[in-house]
C-alpha cells in the first residue's frame, strides 16, 4: 500500500505566500520528506462536489431533451390532428371564419391536452413526496417557485410547438381542402 501522509495548515492571507514557509518546516524537520499534491480546501471542496456537479448538469440537459421530445410529440399530435381535420377547417374558412380564429382553435386544443399533462404531473408530484424530497438538496417538493417555472417554460415551449401546425392550418385553401375528402 502507497501511504501518503496529510498535513492540514491553518492559515491567514494567500496560500503562496504561507506555502514556502510550510516547505522550509517540512525541510527543516524530515530533508527526505517530498510536498507534492498541495492544495487548498476551496480546491479540496470543489473536488469533492465535482460528482453532484455532473449530476446536475447531466439532469439539467436530460431535462431539456425531455422538454424537447415532449414539444416533437406535441407537434406531431398537433400536425396529425390538423391533417385528420383538413375538410373541418377547410370547411370553416369556406363559411367565414378568419385565420386567427382557426389559430386560436388549434392552438386552444394544444394548451387544453398540455394543462392535462401539466394536472397530471402535479398530482404525481404530490403523490410521490416522500421519494422527492430523499431525492432532492435545498428544495422541495412543493417548492411553487420550481413547479411553477417548470410549468410555465413546459406551457410555452409547448404553445410553441402547436403555433406551427396552427399557422398551417390557418393557410389552408377551403376549395382544396373540400376536395381532399
Amino acid at each position: 500500500m502507497w501511504y501518503s501522509p496529510t498535513f492540514e495548515v491553518r492559515y491567514a492571507g494567500g496560500a503562496s505566500e504561507i506555502l514556502a514557509s510550510v516547505r522550509d518546516a517540512v525541510l527543516r524537520a524530515e530533508p527526505a520528506l517530498t510536498m507534492f499534491r498541495v492544495r487548498t480546501l476551496e480546491q479540496e471542496t470543489e473536488d469533492s462536489f465535482s460528482r453532484e456537479r455532473l449530476l446536475a448538469v447531466l439532469s439539467g440537459y436530460f431535462g431539456a431533451f425531455a422538454v424537447l421530445l415532449a414539444c416533437v410529440g406535441l407537434y406531431g399530435l398537433m400536425s396529425y390532428a390538423v391533417t385528420r381535420r383538413t375538410a373541418e377547417i377547410g370547411l370553416r374558412i369556406a363559411l367565414g371564419a378568419h385565420p386567427s380564429a382557426v389559430r386560436r382553435l388549434i392552438v386552444r386544443e394544444a394548451a387544453f391536452t398540455v394543462a392535462a399533462g401539466v394536472v397530471a404531473g402535479l398530482f404525481g408530484t404530490f403523490a410521490l413526496v416522500g421519494f422527492i424530497r430523499s431525492q432532492l438538496f435545498g428544495v422541495q417538493p412543493h417548492d411553487p417557485v420550481a413547479l411553477a417555472g417548470a410549468t410555465a417554460v413546459l406551457l410555452a415551449m409547448a404553445l410553441a410547438a402547436a403555433y406551427i401546425p396552427a399557422r398551417r392550418a390557418s393557410r389552408i385553401d377551403p376549395l382544396t381542402a373540400l376536395r381532399h375528402e
